[in-house]
Parts: C-alpha cells; sequence; structure tokens
C-alpha cells in the first residue's frame, strides 16, 4: 500500500484523541517538574525536556510502522516475542535498579524498560498464535500454550520485583476469552479474588455463613435442578472453604510486610487508629496525598502551575504514577471530567477498530493492546483516588516516561497501520 493511500485510510479521530492525551500529559508533566532554574522547553535536562524528546522519537516510530508492510508485524511476531524474553532475561545480567526494581538497560541518556516492549511483542505473540488455522482455543492444549505465552514474560519480570507490570500481562486474558475460552476460568477468577478479599474484611466464620447462605438460596430457587446441581455446587462450596481457610496463611506467611500494609490500608484492617495513621503516612502516603491533591483543586481547579501541593512536593512520583492527581488539583473536577471523556471516547474508537478488522490476526491483536491500556487506564486512577491498592502501573500516553510512551505509541500505530491495510485484504 503507497504512503498517500495509507494516509487516506488512517483512522484520524483516533489518533486525535491521541495526541490530545500526549499534549494534555506534557503540560502536567511540565507543571510537576518545573523548576525556578528552568527556562527552555527544549532543556533536555529537564523531565519536560525528555519527555518532549521522547515524544518526538515515539512520532517518529509511528512514522516508520506506518511505512512498513501490514503483514510485517505478523511475519515477525515470533521473533519479536523471543527478543523479548531475551531482553527480560538479559536485566538479571546487566539490569539497572531504580527503587528497588531491576527493571531498566541503562542507554546513557535513555533507561529502556524491556517490559514495554515486551507488552507489544506478547499481544502480537498471541495474536499470532491463535489466529492460526491450527489452533482452537477450546481445546486445552492450545489453551496451554496460549497462557503460557502470557506467563513467560509474567514469570521473568516478578522477580525483578516489579508485579504491577507483571499484573498487565494477565489482561490479555480477555483476548482468550473474546475468541472463544468458556467463561468458566473468568468465573473461577472473580470467585477467587472475592474470597480472598471477603475474608480479609469479613473473617472465615461470615465467609462460611454467607456461602452457606447462598448454597441454601440456590436450592430453595432451584428445586427442579436439585438432582442436577447437587454435587457440582457441593463440590463448589467445599472448594471455596478451603479457599477461605487459606487466605490468611498466604496473607501472613507469603505475602511480604508491605504487601500486608498496603491491603491493611486499602480494605481499612488494622483496628487500631494510631497504627492505621501510621500505615497512612508511610504505605499510603502516595495515595493520601494525592487525594488531597485532587480534593484541593475544586470544581475548576487552581490553575495551570497555580497547584501549590503540585508545586511543594506532596506527592511522590507526581510526574509518574500519580500524574492525575496534577489534573485534578490544577484543573479541578472539569479537567479531571474531560480526561475520562477522552479516554473513554478513545477506548470505544478502540473497540470499534478491532470489530471492523477482516483478519482473525488483526482483530485478536486490536483487542490485545485494548485490554494492555484499559487496564493501565483503570488500576492508575483507581490507584490514585484510593479504590485500588497502590501499584506502580502509569498512565498510557499521559504519565513521565520514554519507555512507556514509545511502546504505548507503537502498540496503537501498529494497530492502525492493520486498521489502514484492512480494505486491501478482502
Amino acid at each position: 500500500m503507497s504512503g498517500r493511500s495509507t494516509l487516506k485510510r488512517l483512522d484520524w479521530l483516533t489518533i486525535l484523541l491521541y495526541l490530545v492525551l500526549v499534549a494534555f500529559g506534557w503540560v502536567n508533566i511540565y507543571s510537576t517538574t518545573l523548576t525556578e532554574e528552568a527556562h527552555s522547553i527544549f532543556d533536555f535536562s529537564t523531565r519536560y525536556g525528555k519527555q518532549l524528546f521522547f515524544i518526538g522519537v515515539s512520532l517518529v516510530g509511528a512514522v516508520i510502522i506506518l511505512s512498513l508492510e501490514s503483514n510485517f508485524f505478523e511475519r515477525f511476531s515470533s521473533v519479536f516475542y523471543i527478543a523479548c524474553i531475551v531482553l527480560l532475561v538479559g536485566l538479571f545480567l546487566f539490569g539497572k535498579t531504580i527503587a528497588g526494581a531491576t527493571s531498566w538497560y541503562d542507554l546513557g541518556f535513555f533507561n529502556l524498560q524491556p517490559s514495554e516492549f515486551a507488552k507489544l511483542a506478547t499481544a502480537l505473540a498471541m495474536a499470532k498464535y491463535l489466529s492460526d488455522i491450527q489452533t482452537d482455543i477450546r481445546r486445552g492444549k492450545d489453551q496451554l500454550y496460549a497462557i503460557l505465552i502470557i506467563l513467560i514474560p509474567v514469570i521473568l519480570i516478578v522477580p525483578q520485583p516489579d508485579p504491577g507490570s507483571a499484573l498487565i500481562y494477565f489482561s490479555l486474558f480477555f483476548v482468550l476469552f473474546r475468541e472463544g475460552l468458556s467463561l468458566r476460568y473468568l468465573g473461577f477468577a472473580f470467585v477467587l479474588i472475592l474470597l480472598f478479599v471477603s475474608t480479609l474484611k469479613f473473617g472465615v466464620v461470615w465467609v462460611c455463613i454467607g456461602l452457606g447462605v447462598l448454597t441454601s438460596l440456590f436450592f430453595f430457587f432451584k428445586k427442579d435442578s436439585y438432582k442436577i446441581a447437587k454435587l457440582p455446587l457441593i463440590l463448589f462450596l467445599v472448594v471455596s472453604v478451603l479457599i477461605s481457610l487459606s487466605v490468611n496463611f498466604v496473607f501472613n506467611e507469603v505475602f511480604e510486610q508491605r504487601h500486608r500494609d498496603r491491603f491493611s490500608l486499602w480494605l481499612s484492617l488494622e483496628e487500631d487508629p494510631v497504627k492505621l495513621e501510621k500505615i497512612k503516612k508511610t504505605i499510603g502516603y502516595n495515595t493520601y496525598q494525592a487525594e488531597k491533591a485532587i480534593e484541593s483543586g475544586g470544581f475548576l481547579g487552581k490553575g495551570f502551575l497555580e497547584g501549590t501541593r503540585t508545586k511543594g512536593d506532596f506527592v511522590p512520583e507526581q510526574h509518574t504514577d500519580y500524574i492525575f492527581s496534577s489534573v485534578g488539583e490544577e484543573w479541578g473536577f472539569v479537567g479531571t471530567a474531560f480526561i475520562i471523556i477522552i479516554f473513554t471516547v478513545f477506548f470505544l474508537r478502540l473497540v470499534q477498530l478491532a470489530e471492523r478488522q477482516k483478519r482473525d490476526f488483526s482483530r485478536m491483536y486490536g483487542y490485545g493492546i485494548i485490554s494492555i491500556l484499559l487496564v493501565h487506564y483503570f488500576v492508575n486512577v483507581g490507584m490514585v483516588i484510593g479504590l485500588l491498592p497502590t501499584v506502580g502501573i502509569p498512565l498510557p500516553f499521559f504519565s513521565y516516561g520514554g519507555s512507556g510512551l514509545i511502546f504505548f505509541t507503537a502498540m496503537l500505530f501498529v494497530l492502525l497501520k492493520l486498521d489502514a491495510s484492512r480494505l486491501k485484504e478482502l
């Protein structure tokens, strides 16, 4: 496909939404990192200057992606995946440790985080495997191979340790469900999480009572299917009780103290108000200050460069994981609502792009990056406003960071290239 033809077929609405997010993100990075000594926005010794450079690199990369043949990504998906595995393994030998995690390669001016590249490579590899004519996701063997594609990067990322990045890879399971994997697996995962959280919050006794009540209600309203449902329901009840009984052991013996503190803060498990306040000021300090910053912004915000908590460095890492708090303080409810609307329209548009693909590979890849970006968005915003435990996950296209912006951009423009080529593939 010629360059001119590609430009005509590009989805410019998606590109516009992308540019709005990147631009507004940079404005907030500028606000959170501006110092009295800095003058030029092109001062590459500053974080906002570096981010401007990363934006330029990302746009150049987008142009390169659009200039490639659309089948390039499917053809070399396995190569990309193997390369990302090699890079992740190499971190154990040559990685640079930042904030306690050995997740980067030091390239001088730029620290490369291969887990970001691995997200793109894993989405491509997953789409390639699932779109193979011999793959049937309903078969146990094919399910195992698909799950291994996801788990191998996770196994290499968790020991860095970087559990936040590892969590994102599990979002790719939504692609499997979209392509026919039984929803029973999703139901089991949901029940497992619900049992774990409920047991921590209410205790084993109350959870077991609740399970007993639910089972009794099911038998009461489903009398006709009693004989059919009796065995699997009893089995479900027994397994659920065993899981609930194991929660305290996992929480106290497997989790580290920092993990226990984060759950204690999130679920308000600590009954001692003095100790709970201490946890808020240590483990929960970032979230506490982020909430206060958003709250102080009110409806219209304090104005650009007028955020007192932002300028006073009250919120640690505000230019990265907690950048949404700067939006709340300086732009207020109006600004945060605007960003949420832009992200919502952006994700809905990506779903439209994925659904209109003519090739299985393109559709599956589309849903892969939608899952990755969507989980990034929900976890980051949920963490900042205190709805979710603290996890180090950036806001896509918004937070400071070269690796994240470059590879988020690459993910998006690979889909845009595939979409621009879809009519040619009829």
